[in-house]
């Protein structure tokens, strides 16, 4: 089957959380998130070594959209249930849907991190890629010094597959990093 027929949920909720496709309209949302959160993001994601504007998180949020409905990139936001608060981005990445198999990226407002949202959102997308996508494999990749971020598969059950040694380049291109791809097979 053609992965742009498959039909599957444009959101979903764990327990605090609504975890959804983004939509036109929600840059606004974002680019405030990562505004309160540029400090942090800077020493971990590409995208945040150049400034933006609210109109340019706009544009990405649109093409996201257009990804996600084209099955070809599965970004999803996260959102507080109760209040409706946007918290972090998210979603299915580097998509293969002969196996299926996806990466998990994720990034959180630093104001609403060190709360348990960003592992609850993981385990609420991991959920849903392995009962809703079929999913065979899930991946999360990330830098070996990123400890945040490595604790979240490690909460979660993930394995540590492996370190690559001098795999990539920090987001500031200076000094080389090692990678650790974590993984949950069925």
């Amino acid at each position: 089957m053609n992965p742009i027929l498959k039909d599957f949920p444009e959101e979903f909720s764990t327990e605090r959380l609504l975890i959804r496709m983004p939509r036109p309209g929600d840059g606004k949302a974002v680019y405030d998130a990562i505004m309160a959160s540029i400090n942090e993001l800077k020493h971990w994601m590409p995208f945040a070594q150049k400034e933006q504007s609210e109109q340019d998180v706009e544009l990405n949020i649109r093409s996201s959209y257009i990804s996600f409905l084209k099955r070809e990139d599965l970004r999803l936001l996260v959102f507080l249930k109760e209040t409706g608060e946007f918290v972090a981005s998210s979603g299915l990445h580097r998509i293969n849907w002969s196996i299926p198999k996806f990466e998990i990226g994720y990034w959180i407002d630093s104001r609403f991190s060190g709360k348990g949202y960003m592992t609850e959102a993981v385990k609420g997308i991991s959920d849903f890629a392995f009962q809703e996508l079929n999913a065979q494999r899930l991946e999360i990749r990330c830098d070996a010094i990123n400890f945040k971020s490595r604790a979240i598969p490690e909460r979660l059950g993930f394995s540590l597959e492996g370190i690559l040694k001098n795999h990539d380049l920090s987001v500031d291109t200076k000094e080389l990093r090692d990678t650790c791809i974590y993984a949950k097979t069925i």
